[in-house]
């Protein structure tokens, strides 16, 4: 098994110019890569429950704060 260069070899890439060029109006070459091959997984979407949590509980210690002061005044 050969460990060589995951890179296509441009002189047996169709499509390529000799300079490495792609002609106009063609598909220049995909990236040799399968970081995007596998199933995809979902992901959470939105806010978190334990951090929007802990922003409310600072953000009524905070107004709770000022109205208290503000009626102490």
């Amino acid at each position: 098994m050969s460990l060589g260069t995951p890179d296509p070899d441009p002189r047996e890439t169709p499509g390529l110019d000799p300079g490495g060029g792609v002609s106009p109006g063609d598909t220049p070459p995909g990236e040799s890569s399968t970081s995007g091959a596998g199933p995809r997984q979902e992901t959470s979407k939105g806010w978190a429950k334990g951090p929007l949590i802990a922003i409310l509980t600072v953000a009524a210690l905070v107004a709770g704060f000022f109205l208290a002061y503000a009626l102490l005044l």
